[in-house]
């Protein structure tokens, strides 16, 4: 980096959409003195920028908060020049942190030459915050021209201020933040609420390491109908943005901190800082007599000056979200997370959550049972200390945090719908067009300043090569799921039954690639994982043998389905999971295939030599069925077998062999003693992929993936490999 670059690095090229491109583009920005530009790749000698604009004390930075682009959630800024409005560069990064590392390196250069001083010597100083401003509208920064304009016009009217760093104004006029509560003026709240005059908490008890208070209210008598609010305050061990970016999904991770959480979705994308979110709660009161609870609120975020996130909810109906069956709809009065950064402790980053909630769970229990109010009103307080475990017991600190997409819930509606139809196929095309104009109808809104590069003067040849390369991967994709004859499957079988059922025992049964999460196209810039999707190969069958020694070289066995697959002309993978023990075992897999596409990474690991294999073939186990200790001793941690046991590969003429010897391992032993003195009892899941490590190998495909349920040692037979020449 030169002396006169300010900053550089790979971020998200954010613009328009376009019919049929549906990746994220990964440019390469640089801001150098007063310029910023970006490229392709990282730039070289002479390289000439895709685009550029001069930087000057008339440009500003543009928050547009947190965006859907592509299937990703980003944060979004917009640098623009004030006198020349549709000049503009507009980037996204898939954390806040890099973000607003942007925002504030590209507002140092524009305060340098705005030639503005700051008498205590800050760099930023902020402007007051106002709540409900621009006569009611939605204060964020991510709305219309005119707010622009007016911000601009304060920037004149007050020289002497330089841009605030607060990322989102002011909430919604409906929603209360009940973060500014002290010593702040309520005049321009909402007054219909008592809760809005709130100054007082009292300390009611202790509980999980988090102390737990409830508003005072100065009245004599509350109606039944009026819930007291309630709030947990906690210390977390992770930074701001750590928890501010668990706090905001609604995925699978949330199951993992937040005991109250059952299901979420997003109903509308308002703008960056606000939406409408459906959210099913988990309140395990009396589940046989109390119905289940369900909420459609407001969802408001913001980051102040001083580092510290406001996250703030409030109930509304919506057109998209009416009531769903078998459930009841509760409401919530005021609520949300203050996240506030403490002092560093013993060189670890400190932060105080406060999780508040006014809700009214309604329905007939709430007005006569106060302990019902009292116990789920607790549950969900308790996602503080949730969040406090979750990064105590974490160690991924290091991988920048990020927002998974949410379920858009007018899409999923429509897919349940459909998947219920049994009308003809003009239907189901009437069906499918349908559900992708749900889908598409809540993402993001992309404005008419675009950042296409298409639109800037890039040497031909680049112009071609780039697109060319993203569309030849798609279609080389397409080509590999593509199934035009599929194998037949009846002339395989092995001595362990396939059986499709749930509940089904003593069998296998093909594994949904999307339970498993592989590297995606862009895992090399953003880290990112996405559901794996088809398989590469078909799991023809599974066998189960048995020997006094060690069964190496299985698919020599006559009759097996790799010698089968071969007489047919087609390719075999062998998985030999090797037992030990005083008899031993061995579990096989068959994936089978017609050929292997030249070129592919697929072909590279059959053909390859074993230190390229070892450091490929990867496992991703699970253990959706057993009992606690075996499910946190296998865990679902991917793994590099040939790193972690010894494996042999055998090579055959239309075959590759490789044989997992699971005792060569003292701390796979050790698993595997606990698992094969419960196995009747376990259901197991095993996904076997090829690790891609560069841009041209991703995203990552499955070989196959297979379910194991409740194997028999009984079931097993005798290999007979003595009777096989070993070649």
């Amino acid at each position: 980096m030169s002396s006169k670059v300010v900053y550089e690095g790979w971020m998200v090229r954010y613009g328009r959409r376009k019919i049929g491109r549906s990746f994220i583009h990964m440019r390469y920005f640089v801001l150098e003195s007063r310029l910023l530009a970006y490229y392709k790749k990282k730039p070289q000698d002479n390289q000439v920028p895709i685009k550029t604009m001069l930087i000057d004390g008339n440009c500003r930075v543009e928050d547009r908060g947190l965006k859907t682009h592509h299937g990703h959630m980003v944060y979004v800024l917009s640098v623009y020049n004030k006198k020349e409005k549709y000049h503009r560069i507009t980037m996204a990064a898939f954390n806040i942190q890099e973000a607003l590392l942007w925002k504030e390196k590209i507002e140092l250069v524009i305060d340098l030459h705005q030639g503005s001083q700051v008498p205590n010597g800050n760099k930023f100083v902020s402007f007051e915050y106002k709540s409900g401003m621009d006569n009611g509208r939605t204060a964020s920064s991510s709305d219309h021209e005119s707010q622009i304009s007016a911000q601009e016009d304060e920037d004149d009217a007050h020289p002497n201020l330089l841009r605030r760093t607060t990322i989102g104004n002011g909430p919604p006029e409906s929603v209360f933040d009940w973060t500014r509560e002290i010593g702040s003026d309520f005049s321009n709240q909402n007054a219909n609420s008592q809760a809005f005059s709130r100054k007082h908490w009292r300390l009611v008890q202790c509980q999980n390491g988090l102390r737990i208070f409830e508003e005072l209210v100065e009245v004599d008598y509350l109606p039944r109908s009026y819930s007291r609010a309630m709030k947990a305050v906690g210390v977390v061990e992770a930074t701001c943005e750590q928890i501010f970016e668990l706090v905001m999904s609604m995925d699978g991770t949330r199951f993992e901190w937040d005991c109250s959480f059952q299901y979420g979705s997003l109903v509308e994308e308002v703008d960056g800082h606000t939406a409408i979110l459906y959210h099913r709660l988990q309140l395990d009161w009396f589940p046989m007599f109390v119905w289940p609870r369900d909420l459609c609120y407001v969802r408001y975020w913001r980051r102040n000056d001083d580092g510290n996130y406001v996250v703030l909810f409030r109930s509304r109906e919506h057109e998209n979200c009416g009531p769903q069956p078998g459930y009841v709809r509760a409401h919530i009065e005021s609520g949300g997370f203050n996240i506030s950064p403490l002092k560093p402790r013993n060189g670890k980053p400190r932060t105080q959550v406060q999780h508040l909630m006014q809700i009214d769970l309604k329905g007939w229990g709430v007005g006569y049972l106060s302990s019902f109010q009292q116990h789920c009103l607790l549950q969900m307080l308790n996602s503080v200390a949730g969040l406090r475990e979750w990064f105590a017991q974490t160690d991924e600190r290091t991988a920048p945090p990020r927002i998974p997409v949410m379920v858009n819930m007018a899409s999923a509606t429509v897919s349940s719908q459909k998947s219920l139809k049994t009308q003809g196929s003009s239907v189901h095309a009437s069906s499918s067009i349908d559900q992708m104009n749900a889908a598409n109808r809540n993402s993001v809104m992309l404005d008419e300043y675009s950042d296409e590069d298409e639109e800037y003067q890039i040497p031909e040849c680049e112009q071609e090569v780039y697109p060319n390369e993203q569309e030849n991967d798609i279609k080389r994709i397409a080509v590999e799921e593509e199934s035009t004859d599929p194998i037949d499957l009846s002339s395989f079988s092995g001595n362990i039954r396939r059986d499709d059922r749930d509940g089904s025992r003593d069998c296998w049964r093909i594994s949904d690639g999307n339970n498993f999460r592989v590297r995606s196209k862009t895992f090399c810039f953003d880290k990112t994982k996405i559901p794996a999707g088809k398989h590469l190969m078909d799991l023809v069958a599974v066998d189960w043998l048995k020997d006094t020694k060690r069964m190496d070289h299985v698919a020599r066995r006559q009759g097996c389905a790799a010698q089968v697959a071969s007489e047919k002309g087609l390719f075999s993978i062998v998985m030999n999971v090797q037992v030990p023990g005083s008899t031993h075992y061995s579990m096989i897999f068959y994936f089978v295939t017609k050929e292997l596409i030249p070129g592919s990474l697929l072909q590279r690991f059959v053909d390859g030599d074993d230190e390229f294999r070892n450091s490929r073939l990867k496992l991703i186990p699970s253990v959706p069925k057993g009992s606690w200790i075996v499910r946190q001793s296998v865990g679902s941690t991917p793994c590099l077998l040939g790193k972690a046991v010894d494996c042999n590969y055998i090579r055959g003429p239309k075959y590759l062999e490789v044989d997992v010897d699971i005792g060569s391992s003292t701390v796979a032993n050790g698993v595997l003693g606990l698992v094969i003195g419960v196995i009747t009892t376990l259901v197991v899941d095993m996904a076997f992929l090829i690790q891609a490590n560069t841009t041209e190998e991703l995203p990552e495909r499955l070989i196959g993936a297979v379910r194991v349920s409740h194997i028999q040692l009984s079931s097993a037979i005798p290999s007979n490999l003595d009777s096989y020449p070993s070649d």
